[in-house]
């Protein structure tokens, strides 16, 4: 957005904390309606390496289009039905129900590429930001300042900017644990890689499921053969006798939220193959197996009761933390983005007012995702109370039902 006078042409800046796919989104978005656009990104690694399958949904391609993202059709792989498996690994049910997924990988690299390089700024930490009625100021660990016009925090879970406008909300551990894993096409048995491919398969069992589809390759391929199965597995983990020790990677290193791919520690590791060895079909028990760097993500939840702080906003997992089961956690940042420009345009790009009315929605928005994917994990993980199904002699009486 441009403002012309006689004595120059000022067009509006922006700050954007977090480089990842919340701040990205944003950043582009911005970027498309006129807005000077800084992205600064702690990690001073390319994130591309990061994360794994995503639920492609409609929020995610309208940023794409009102950013004016160019992409190769279609944005991921194409599911045709859901499955869900029996103990022995039968079909117990299957939906049609086409749907696409993609990855983070591949989202991220589109964005990357779209968005400068000379405006998005790694191994930039934020320290403080202080604002006044006309402009916003964010001071990083390394002693260097920006300033603009809109401060948009978008650096994830552990938020700095939330924290120093909200220090009371932090996540809080769920009760369970996702274990996570990538599977290259070709590393996977022929007979297993069949059922699996091209559908959306699930197994469920008493306070646990996993699930798996398949995804973009590692450089973003849609080749089959070149693609990559991912999975995702929720297990219930005691937060004092058993989160530590989960959470404690193999060089000892004490973990907050997660352990990256790599880093799993190798008695963590092999607990968690032989517990799939006891408890999975076996389709999903070879997934398990041909995972070469299982990691492993603490589910956490997160609400706030405001977005908007004058000329700062919190967008994507700053703000709210869904639950996976909502397959809406980056979308929800894809969402927060686009209403963001909207309300800049339809107000005359004043930041405050603009903010003022976009928060409203916004909050509606986080609060029903948040609401609903507690809904769906408490339903699946502690429906039959919050142990952790398998490692009592009961438990196979319990499990008769299913088989």
């Amino acid at each position: 957005m441009m403002t012309q006078t006689k004595e120059h042409v000022y067009q509006a800046k922006a700050i954007v904390i977090g480089g990842s796919l919340a701040g990205l989104f944003t950043g582009i978005l911005l970027h498309s309606i006129g807005w000077q656009v800084d992205i600064y990104e702690r990690s001073p690694h390319n994130l591309s390496s990061r994360g794994g399958g995503i639920v492609l949904q409609p929020e995610i391609v309208a940023a794409f289009h009102q950013a004016n993202v160019t992409y190769e059709a279609p944005l991921g792989v194409v599911a045709n039905e859901r499955l869900y498996l029996k103990p022995d690994g039968s079909i117990a049910q299957r939906m049609a129900m086409r749907q696409t997924l993609t990855s983070w990988n591949l989202l991220y690299g589109i964005m990357r590429r779209h968005f400068p390089n000379n405006h998005y700024h790694s191994d930039k930490t934020l320290a403080k930001f202080e604002q006044t009625d006309d402009q916003v100021t964010a001071t990083f660990t390394d002693g260097t300042q920006a300033t603009a016009d809109l401060l948009i925090g978008a650096d994830g879970a552990d938020s700095t900017v939330r924290q120093q406008l909200l220090p009371s909300y932090q996540p809080i551990y769920a009760g369970y644990i996702a274990y996570r894993g990538l599977v290259n096409e070709p590393d996977l048995p022929q007979e297993t890689a069949a059922l699996l491919t091209k559908r959306f398969a699930f197994q469920q069992f008493p306070n646990s499921h996993i699930l798996q589809y398949v995804i973009p390759g590692e450089d973003e391929s849609l080749v089959p053969g070149q693609r990559r199965f991912n999975w995702v597995w929720y297990v219930n983990y005691d937060e004092v006798t058993e989160l530590p020790e989960l959470l404690t990677d193999k060089t000892g290193r004490q973990r907050d939220a997660s352990v990256p791919p790599g880093l799993m520690a190798l008695a963590i590791e092999q607990q968690m193959r032989d517990y799939a060895s006891q408890m999975l079909a076996p389709p999903f028990q070879t997934l398990v197996q041909a995972t070469r760097e299982p990691f492993v993500q603490t589910i956490r939840d997160l609400g706030i009761p405001q977005m908007a702080f004058g000329r700062v906003a919190l967008v994507g997992d700053a703000a709210f933390i869904p639950r996976p089961h909502t397959a809406a956690g980056v979308s929800k940042g894809a969402a927060n983005a686009l209403s963001l420009v909207e309300a800049l345009v339809n107000y005359n790009h004043n930041v405050r007012q603009a903010l003022e009315i976009w928060e409203t929605d916004q909050l509606r928005l986080g609060m029903h995702l948040w609401r609903r994917g507690q809904e769906l994990g408490d339903r699946s993980q502690f429906t039959h109370g919050k142990e952790r199904f398998g490692t009592q002699n009961k438990v196979s009486e319990r499990l008769q039902h299913l088989r």
